[in-house]
């Protein structure tokens, strides 16, 4: 029995510390091993890589010489400093731009929007990067209050903004709110420095603009002689009304000191525009659209204090992630080193890495065992035979089951032979022939 105790020593002292080697890969785990981790990087690549921000965004804006257009116009140096191409894409306002910005056919981006324009419900797809400034109404005439001119003019002739502006819905909300039959009126739709030419010569009797400060039409008809800015003296009953309202002063004087234009402190009511972009816009491309509006707008203004846009405010949209971790944490410290394709492309690796290493370490790291396990295998298999063999060859008295085992035991050596071990394994081989070596001789010996 002096083999049989042979061969349980050789299993017993048989540990070979497992080691990552080339001759891993050739067998069956080795083979898994490495399929499963081409189709994890594959996917880490794929995520990492897809898709990356592009290098064009479409933004509605408005009419040719709107506030909306010339902010646009400021968002698209910014962008460029990026290497970015902001595309403007003229409208007739807030109503237009949402309109676009709802119709994935239409290849819009982003765009200014008004609030009270739309809901949450109505718009699913879209998201608020923050309000960005104050358009406050103005209504122009050459009355100082709309009373007195429709007394005087009860088939006054008012322009309202186009059809796709904000001005004009706007404008007969509050028509409606003070009980004024519009069948009356002769409402008409020109655009900002359309209508404000039409007024200056007496071809209208008043005209409403919902726009910045620095609207064209705005400066040129605060300065026009003969034209009055009207006040909106119950401005508080009308936030009451609708709290997405916002009442400002324009300062006595304030667009001429010399002229003393206007004359007196004038309340108005203002809306807030908000900056709107698909959800669907890359996250890369909303930060810059942020850091562009945040440039733009945080100085103070006529309106505005300083740093007051943009906000982090949802009168109509929910805000997008990107946005509201920006207001919440700031710019990462990749955002503001590196150029943004790369900062993108840094944190979403290091979000993809954990996983990863999740995945592929325990893989790897269980790999040499399982090819230790299986060369191991291979050997004990055949130990195993040697056993049964040795106990049937102790036990046989008869000589021709005797020359059986014989060649049983002959076959073994054959195929320990043939078995094509890696050399780490050599010294187990070469047992493992010593010892049917040793159990041949035995066997001729008995024979």
């Amino acid at each position: 029995m002096g083999g049989l105790r042979a061969i349980q020593a050789t299993e017993e002292g048989a540990a070979i510390h497992p080691r990552l080697n080339f001759h891993s890969f050739r067998t069956p785990a080795g083979i898994a091993v490495l399929i499963i981790t081409a189709s994890v990087l594959l996917w880490a690549l794929i995520a990492a890589l897809r898709p990356l921000p592009g290098r064009d965004v479409s933004i509605a804006t408005g009419t040719p010489d709107s506030a909306y257009t010339r902010i646009a116009e400021r968002y698209r140096e910014v962008l460029a400093r990026q290497g970015v191409r902001l595309h403007l894409v003229p409208t007739n306002g807030a109503v237009e731009n949402l309109g676009r910005l709802r119709d994935p056919r239409a290849g819009v981006d982003a765009g200014f929007v008004q609030a009270g324009t739309t809901t949450q419900r109505e718009s699913p797809d879209l998201v608020s990067l923050g309000t960005v400034f104050y358009e406050p109404l103005w209504v122009f005439s050459r009355y100082m209050a709309l009373g007195e001119l429709l007394h005087d003019r009860p088939n006054a002739r008012i322009s309202i903004g186009p059809s796709g502006s904000a001005t004009r819905p706007l404008a007969l909300k509050l028509l409606a709110l003070n009980k004024i039959d519009t069948t009356t009126l002769q409402l008409s739709g020109a655009l900002p420095e359309e209508g404000a030419r039409q007024l200056i010569a007496g071809e209208i009797d008043a005209i409403a603009i919902l726009s910045a400060w620095d609207s064209p039409a705005v400066q040129q008809l605060l300065l026009a002689p003969g034209i009055e800015l009207m006040a909106f003296r119950r401005a508080d009953a009308y936030i009451a009304l609708n709290p997405r309202f916002s009442k400002l002063v324009l300062p006595q004087g304030v667009a001429d000191l010399g002229a003393n234009r206007p004359p007196a402190d004038v309340p108005l009511i203002a809306s807030k525009a908000s900056l709107v972009v698909r959800r669907d816009l890359h996250a890369a491309l909303q930060y810059l659209l942020i850091q562009a509006a945040i440039e733009v707008h945080a100085r103070p203004g006529i309106f505005q204090r300083s740093d007051e846009f943009p906000a982090a405010e949802t009168l109509d949209l929910p805000l997008s992630d990107e946005a509201r971790q920006i207001y919440k944490s700031g710019p990462s410290i990749l955002q503001r080193k590196l150029p943004f394709w790369l900062a993108e492309l840094i944190q979403r690796m290091a979000i993809i890495v954990l996983p990863l290493a999740g995945i592929l370490y325990p893989l790897w790291s269980v790999l040499p065992r399982l090819y230790q396990w299986q060369m191991e295998h291979r050997v004990f298999r055949l130990y195993g035979e040697l056993r049964l063999i040795e106990g049937a060859l102790h036990r046989s008295t008869d000589a021709k089951e005797r020359a059986q085992m014989l060649a049983r035991i002959e076959e073994l050596e054959r195929r320990a032979v043939e078995l094509n071990m890696p050399r780490a394994y050599s010294e187990m081989s070469f047992n493992l022939k010593a010892h049917i070596r040793a159990l041949i001789a035995h066997a001729r010996k008995e024979a």
